[in-house]
């Protein structure tokens, strides 16, 4: 069914598990607080590695997992995520019932990818290492924690890379602004893994020393997890999803196009879906890994269309969650607009002389109606949100 006018989509509630907390309320104070969840590596060795810290989530999630789903205790870190963020925002909306679930996932974890690799190098246990891999689906912990709700939804994946997060909120309000759906939940996950911990060590990606995004001497990023859910519907809500925009550069694999073309693409994208102009904007969750190429693209990107809006990049707490990146971020600017206050972009100290942005570098109290949340990915993947407060 389509509709020949577009609905507002309205954010009924949300869920969100990441190294700032495990529900909404933890995250909103260590936002406020500028809380490092960035720690030692304790899920894996990491001897041998140049990088030897990421954003974990806390080792309180299994219990927590527990108390909703006694079983769940046997599952993944994943689905245990995925578990808790979905019965936040359930619970936030309750009587919530979509008619499809639409999630951003670079795979979820590699765990079950480490354990076949392992059994190849050892030549024990191949058979059941294969199977394990042959039959892993990267729906299998939405559908678990479906299944403790009672919910018999289908299912949609988007997977490219760092954006997928942001553009399953994105497809999720189409849905909804086109009369497809009427009830959406949508969201995102990824787990830590040994396997793409040392991958991305292995690309000189990873810093060595603090993640400090936008910062003259930043030196790479740190990765992070989580998940997060939206319980998204037609109406006036106190908060919309009012702008949504994409853009594909393909430039390179891994990096991005100097000129920040890709990522001013999705932004002019949002704004004129959302019909406002970059000056209604009032502070923009940046992408910002803490990669010289990546900040640099994108805050090239930003000067062209808002130079003197306050930016932070809230990852510089939390490390990089890949594909669960944009809808955390989401979640993180779901807040920021609530309580009224700009989110910090910690450890910056020295300004980038090529990149003048107004970076937010300690917390404060701001009148805030459009926040502008951005997530690009390898391959030129590029995506950004638009929240406001009606």
């Amino acid at each position: 069914m389509s509709s020949s006018v577009s609905l507002p989509v309205s954010i009924a509630s949300a869920g969100c598990v990441s190294p700032l907390g495990l529900d909404m309320p933890e995250t909103a104070e260590s936002l406020r607080k500028g809380t490092s969840g960035i720690g030692p590596v304790r899920l894996f060795s990491v001897e041998g590695c140049q990088c030897r810290t990421a954003g974990q989530v806390d080792d309180r999630l299994s219990g927590r997992a527990a108390e909703i789903a006694p079983r769940s205790r046997r599952w993944s870190r994943a689905a245990q995520m995925v578990l808790v963020a979905m019965a936040e925002a359930l619970q936030g909306s309750r009587g919530f019932r979509p008619d499809v679930v639409v999630i951003g996932t670079t795979s979820g974890g590699m765990s079950l990818g480490e354990e076949f690799f392992r059994a190849l190098a050892s030549r024990q246990g191949v058979a059941h290492a294969t199977r394990r891999v042959r039959n892993y689906v990267p729906h299998q912990p939405i559908i678990q924690a479906l299944q403790v709700f009672g919910i018999d939804a289908p299912v949609r994946i988007i997977s490219n890379a760092c954006a997928s997060g942001s553009n399953a909120l994105g497809v999720a309000r189409q849905l909804i602004r086109d009369g497809a759906a009427r009830r959406v939940l949508a969201g995102g996950y990824d787990a830590i893994a040994e396997l793409v911990f040392a991958g991305f060590d292995c690309l000189k990606a990873s810093t060595p020393e603090i993640c400090r995004p936008f910062d003259a001497l930043r030196s790479g990023l740190a990765l992070g997890e989580g998940a997060a859910m939206f319980c998204l519907q037609p109406g006036d809500a106190e908060v919309q999803i009012t702008g949504y925009g994409s853009a594909i550069d393909t430039h390179h694999l891994t990096q991005p196009h100097p000129s920040g073309r890709g990522p001013e693409q999705a932004m002019q994208a949002a704004l004129h879906d959302a019909r406002l102009s970059a000056g209604d904007v009032d502070y923009v969750n940046a992408h910002g890994t803490g990669t010289p190429l990546n900040d640099s693209s994108e805050g090239r990107a930003i000067l062209n269309l808002c130079p003197t809006v306050p930016v932070s990049s809230t990852k510089s707490m939390t490390g990089h969650a890949l594909g669960a990146a944009g809808v955390i971020e989401a979640a993180f600017s779901l807040l920021a607009l609530k309580d009224q206050f700009l989110p910090p972009n910690i450890n910056f100290r020295q300004g980038d002389a090529d990149l003048p942005l107004n970076i937010v570098d300690t917390s404060r109290p701001a009148k805030l109606r459009n926040v502008l949340s951005n997530s690009f990915g390898f391959g030129g993947s590029n995506a950004s949100l638009i929240l406001s407060l009606k």
